[in-house]
């Protein structure tokens, strides 16, 4: 089964430019190392279970035409920016069948692995959608285990900015309602209420994955959705953090030069802030919490 969001996937032209701004906002990321039989490279900061990945092409390391580094190519040329989200499964093979017996179309299961810096070998597994069903996120079954993929970065979690983890991703939407029920036919789980989104000026619908949740948006006035989808179409937009404190991320943030990120009131209730795409490489991170 879909057990949680398992990766958010930030696309960057330079990845030390981006491992600087993401260390600015207050995140513990290291080098990732580069993909098996690819020509890209990337970035990790741990947050809970799942991670952040920054991803880039390496300098000088041809891209073979057709393949996945190439699409990454013309991503990039485009301005890159907050590209996909994986979801974790506990059996991919079962999963795979059940979305194709729902009639999704998905292609066959593919092998990927990364070498670390330090020489640790990470495997996995990974299913991607195909034709009418291209949404922007893939699946994935990790064969090497959490706790030796944690291993990975010398510091995994205790961010300065006091991030605990996922608690939701955004992918801003022209049509809620379509879209919520492509999404619950794709993930096979029921379509949620319509309900409105007050920082991100929204309608959305909000898919529970664990103790995560996928959020499609459709903009209902001006605001962080509404310039997404002007800005790059539908596709991810924001990803939104559990944070021990707000005050202190603004802290370390402004020690870092970075203006003050704008605050809002949740439907829930609560406060939440948001770090616009200009300083996170094309992303809307958003952090709720106590003060």
């Amino acid at each position: 089964m879909l057990t949680r969001v398992d990766h958010v996937m930030i696309c960057v032209p330079d990845l030390d430019a981006g491992i600087a701004a993401y260390r600015r906002l207050g995140f513990n990321i290291y080098p990732g190392g580069a993909h098996t039989g690819r020509a890209s490279h990337n970035a990790i900061a741990f947050t809970g279970e799942e991670y952040i990945e920054v991803l880039s092409l390496r300098p000088g390391v041809p891209v073979a035409p057709g393949s996945a580094d190439e699409s990454l190519a013309r991503y990039l040329a485009e301005g890159g920016g907050f590209r996909v989200v994986a979801l974790q499964s506990d059996d991919l093979g079962a999963d795979v069948a059940a979305m194709r017996r729902r009639g999704v179309e998905v292609g066959e299961i593919r092998d990927g692995g990364r070498r670390t810096p330090a020489g640790q070998e990470l495997r996995w597994r990974a299913a991607f959608l195909g034709g009418d069903e291209a949404l922007p996120i893939f699946i994935i079954q990790h064969l090497t285990p959490l706790e030796e993929r944690r291993r990975q970065v010398p510091k995994a979690g205790d961010h300065p900015n006091g991030i605990l983890r996922v608690e939701r991703v955004y992918i801003t939407v022209p049509d809620v309602a379509a879209s919520r029920r492509h999404y619950a036919r794709v993930l096979g789980l029921p379509e949620p209420k319509i309900q409105r989104g007050a920082v991100i000026k929204a309608d959305m619908a909000v898919f529970a994955l664990g103790p995560t949740g996928l959020t499609v948006a459709q903009p209902a006035e001006p605001g962080p959705a509404a310039e997404a989808l002007a800005r790059r179409g539908p596709g991810p937009f924001q990803v939104l953090y559990r944070t021990r404190s707000m005050d202190a991320a603004t802290s370390w943030m402004a020690a870092e030069g970075l203006p003050a990120p704008e605050r809002g009131v949740r439907n829930t209730g609560e406060h939440a802030m948001l770090v616009t795409p200009p300083h996170t490489g094309g992303a809307y991170i958003g952090f709720v919490g106590p003060a």
